[in-house]
C-alpha cells in the first residue's frame, strides 16, 4: 500500500497523497479492470448479479474512487503539479471509459442478464441498474459499427480534454485580473470587511493599498457597494470578458465552445439523435425538447411582467434618487443595493454581521436534526487544506455517513459551489460501505481575528449544497450504482437541494442560527420581517435571468447545426441575442461574453440540462409546501413525521426508481407549480 492512491480501507489520504502517485496508481486500477472484464466475457457460464454485475462494480467503484479524488484536487488546489497530473492521465482514463461503454461482449452479458429468468426475480433497484447499464451502453456507442467506434471513442477522449482546459482557462482568466486601489477614497461605500479582505490581499502580494480580484468575496462587494461607478465598470468588464478573445489569447474559451458543439453533435449523429439535446434528455424526466421549451416559456410568460416592473422601479429609482442615468449593467447591483434600504430599511451588510459561520453550521445541523433525527458531529481525518472540515453523521447510534466541508474560496479554487462523492454506500460480503462527500462552497475567510461571516445568499447556498449532501448520505439502498444521488434523473436531482433553501426563510431557523459577530445579539425580529418583505425583490428579473441560461443552453444544443464544424462565437452570441429578445430585461453590451464562463454546460454535465434547476423547482416548492402544510398553526416547519416522510420517499431511495413516483409517493399526487410561483411572489392579486 506504498500508493496512498490505492488504499480503499478508509478515508482518502489526503495527508500523503501527491501528484506523483496519479499515474502509476490510475494505471494499475486500470489494468485491473480491463484484466477483470476479460476474464468476464470470456466465461461460458451465464451472466448473473453475482458473477457478473457484483465484481464489475466493485473494480469499477476502485478506479472511480481514486480517479474521484485526483478530480477533487483538480477542482480544489489547481496548482500546476495537480493541473499536470490530472490533464496526464485524463487522457487515458477517458479511452478506458469510452472502450468499455462500447464493449460489445460486456454489452451482449447485460443483455443476457435482462433476458434471463433472474432478471425478474431481482429487487426493482437490480432490475432498474441493469436498465441503466443497456441504457448508457447504447449512449455510449456499443451498437455502432466497429469501423465507426474508434472516431466514438475520440470524441469521447476530445470532450474530456476541452472540459478540463476549459474550467482551466476560467480559473486562469478569473485569476488573471487584480483592481489596485492605493486611494482610499476611491473606495467610498464599501463596507469594512471587503476593505479589510483586500487589504489583506494586498499585503500578501507585499503591495500597499487594496487588492481587488474577480473571486467572488471580493468582486460582488465592488458590484453592490463601491460609490465609484469607474471601478464597477471596470470590474464588471474584466469579470463579463473572462476566457474570451478580449483577454490573453490563450485563455480563450471561444474556440473550445465551438469544438465541443461540434463534437456533440457529431455524436448525437452517430447515435442517431437529430441534435446533442435528444441526447441529454434520454435519461432525464423530461420526454423531450419541446416538452422542456413550453415549460420554460410557460414560465417566462408569467414571469416577464414581474420582472419588467421590477427593472421600471429600479431605473426609475436610480435617475430620481441616486442620479443614475441611463442605468447601465454595471449599476445593476449597486442600484439595487441602494433600493433595497430605501425600501425595506435594511442592507445586506447588515444581515451580514448576524452570520458568523460557528453559528450558521450549528444552526444547519440543528434543523438536519430536527427533520431527520440525527447527529452531526466533528470528525477526524486527513484533508488537502487547513479550513477543511471534517463530520460523522449519526443516527441511532450508527455512522450513516462523512462530509468534508470546504467553504472559503482561494485561488488555487474553481468558482461556485458543489456537492461530490468521495464514497458511496453499498452493502457486500464485507458489511456496509457507508458514504462520504465533498462540500464545497467559495465564501469569504476569516479576516482580522473574527470568524467569516456568511450574506443570506450565502447561507442559502449552503443550504442548497447540504441538500445535495443529504441526498448522498441519507440513502438506505444498498446497491452502489443507485444508491444516493446515482442514478437520479438529471433534472430531479436539484429537489432535495432547493428544498432545503426554503427554510432559510423560517423565522424558528434563522433565529437560532444568527449571533451579532461583534456584540453576540441574535438577529432581531424587526430585521428578519424586514428580510421577508424583501424576500421576492426583484424576484422577476431573477426568474427571466435563469431562463435565459437554459433556454440558451438547450436551444444552443438543438438549434444549432454544429455538425458541419465549429460554431463561431458571432453564432454563439447571436442566438444568445435571440434568447434575450424573447425572455430578457437587462440586456448586457455587445462585447459581454457570458457563454465564455458557462461552466455548467461546457465543464460541469449540465449541457441541454441546465433547465433542471427550474424543473426540478417546482418539485422543490411543492414538497416544501407538505411542511407549510404541517406547520401551519403550529409556529414551525420543522415537523419530524414530515420530515421522516422526506426522508423515506424522497432521501433514502435515491435513485432505486423514477424520480416522479418518489415524488407522488412523497405528495401523493403529480407536482404542480403553484407553489414555486406562491414562494417567488408571482401570484397576481
Amino acid at each position: 500500500m506504498s500508493n496512498p492512491l490505492l488504499d480503499f480501507s478508509t478515508f482518502p489520504r489526503f495527508d500523503d497523497i501527491r501528484p506523483e502517485h496519479v499515474a502509476p496508481a490510475i494505471r494499475e486500477l486500470i489494468d485491473e479492470n480491463r484484466k477483470l472484464i476479460d476474464e468476464l466475457v470470456a466465461d461460458p457460464a451465464p451472466p448473473t448479479w453475482a458473477n457478473f454485475v457484483t465484481p464489475m462494480t466493485e473494480e469499477g467503484e476502485r478506479l472511480g474512487r481514486a480517479w474521484g479524488i485526483v478530480g477533487h484536487m483538480h477542482s480544489v488546489m489547481d496548482v500546476p503539479e495537480w493541473r499536470e497530473a490530472y490533464n496526464a492521465m485524463l487522457p487515458e482514463v477517458s479511452s478506458f471509459y469510452a472502450e468499455v461503454g462500447q464493449n460489445l461482449e460486456l454489452y451482449e452479458k447485460y443483455r443476457q442478464l435482462h433476458a434471463s429468468a433472474e432478471y425478474d426475480t431481482l429487487t426493482a433497484a437490480r432490475r432498474r441498474i441493469i436498465d441503466h447499464e443497456l441504457r448508457d451502453f447504447r449512449l455510449s456507442g456499443a451498437e455502432l459499427p466497429e469501423a465507426d467506434k474508434p472516431r466514438f471513442k475520440e470524441i469521447q477522449e476530445e470532450q474530456s480534454a476541452l472540459a478540463a482546459k476549459f474550467s482551466e482557462n476560467l480559473l486562469d482568466a478569473t485569476n488573471a485580473h487584480a483592481e489596485w486601489i492605493e486611494d482610499e477614497a476611491a473606495l467610498a461605500g464599501l463596507p469594512d470587511d471587503a476593505l479589510a479582505a483586500a487589504r489583506a490581499a494586498a499585503e500578501r502580494d507585499g503591495r500597499p493599498g487594496w487588492k481587488f480580484t474577480l473571486q467572488m468575496p471580493a468582486y460582488l462587494p465592488v458590484m453592490q457597494y463601491a460609490d465609484n461607478r469607474e471601478l464597477r465598470a471596470r470590474m464588471y468588464r474584466a469579470y463579463a470578458t473572462r476566457a474570451s478573445e478580449q483577454g490573453k489569447p490563450e485563455l480563450d474559451n471561444g474556440p473550445l465552445i465551438g469544438r465541443i458543439l461540434a463534437l456533440r453533435a457529431e455524436e448525437a449523429k452517430m447515435l442517431g439523435y437529430e441534435n446533442f439535446a435528444e441526447v441529454s434528455l434520454v435519461a432525464k424526466m423530461a420526454q423531450s425538447t419541446d416538452e422542456v421549451l413550453d415549460f420554460l416559456r410557460e414560465l417566462a410568460r408569467k414571469a416577464k411582467p414581474f420582472a419588467e416592473r421590477d427593472l421600471a422601479e429600479l431605473r426609475e429609482f436610480a435617475h430620481s434618487e441616486i442620479g443614475i442615468e441611463p442605468l447601465e449593467p454595471w449599476d445593476v447591483g449597486y442600484a439595487s443595493e441602494k433600493l433595497r434600504e430605501a425600501r425595506y430599511a435594511f442592507s445586506d451588510q447588515e444581515v451580514k454581521q448576524y452570520f458568523p459561520e460557528p453559528k450558521v453550521l450549528e444552526g444547519l445541523f440543528g434543523v438536519i436534526r430536527a427533520l431527520y433525527d440525527v447527529d452531526i458531529v466533528t470528525d477526524e481525518a486527513p484533508t488537502w487544506d487547513p479550513s477543511t472540515r471534517f463530520f460523522r453523521i449519526d443516527k441511532g447510534g450508527a455512522t450513516v455517513g462523512h462530509f468534508y466541508l470546504d467553504l472559503h474560496a482561494r485561488e488555487t479554487k474553481r468558482g461556485g459551489a458543489w456537492m461530490d462523492s468521495a464514497r458511496s454506500r453499498a452493502v457486500g460480503p464485507r458489511g456496509t460501505q457507508t458514504p462520504i462527500a465533498y462540500l464545497v462552497c467559495n465564501f469569504p475567510g476569516p479576516v482580522g481575528g473574527k470568524p467569516a461571516t456568511f450574506t443570506h445568499d450565502d447561507v442559502l447556498t449552503l443550504f442548497h449544497e447540504c441538500g445535495h449532501g443529504l441526498h448522498h448520505l441519507l440513502t438506505r439502498v444498498d446497491d452502489l450504482a443507485v444508491s444516493g444521488i446515482h442514478g437520479v434523473e438529471w433534472d430531479a436531482v436539484e429537489l432535495p437541494s432547493q428544498f432545503m433553501e426554503n427554510f432559510c426563510w423560517e423565522w424558528d431557523v434563522l433565529s437560532g442560527m444568527t449571533s451579532h459577530v461583534d456584540t453576540g445579539a441574535p438577529l432581531p425580529r424587526e430585521l428578519f420581517d424586514k428580510m421577508i418583505a424583501a424576500k421576492n425583490f426583484q424576484s422577476g428579473m431573477q426568474m427571466v435571468r435563469q431562463l435565459e441560461f437554459s433556454l440558451f443552453d438547450l436551444r444552443l444544443h438543438s438549434d444549432v447545426d454544429a455538425a458541419a464544424g465549429p460554431v463561431r462565437t458571432e453564432r454563439v452570441m447571436a442566438l444568445l441575442d435571440e434568447v434575450r429578445s424573447e425572455v430578457a430585461v437587462i440586456v448586457p453590451p455587445a462585447w459581454h461574453r457570458f457563454p465564455h464562463s458557462f461552466s455548467h454546460i461546457f465543464a460541469g454535465g449540465y449541457a441541454a440540462g441546465y433547465y433542471s434547476y427550474k424543473w426540478a423547482e417546482v418539485l422543490s416548492a411543492d414538497a416544501f409546501e407538505a411542511f407549510e402544510e404541517a406547520g401551519d398553526g403550529k409556529g414551525s416547519l420543522l415537523d419530524r413525521d414530515t420530515g421522516e416522510r422526506f426522508w423515506r420517499e424522497i432521501l433514502a431511495v435515491g435513485g432505486s426508481r423514477p424520480a416522479i413516483e418518489s415524488f407522488k409517493a412523497f405528495r401523493g399526487r403529480e407536482p404542480r407549480v403553484d407553489a414555486l410561483l406562491r414562494h417567488n411572489g408571482m401570484v397576481s392579486a
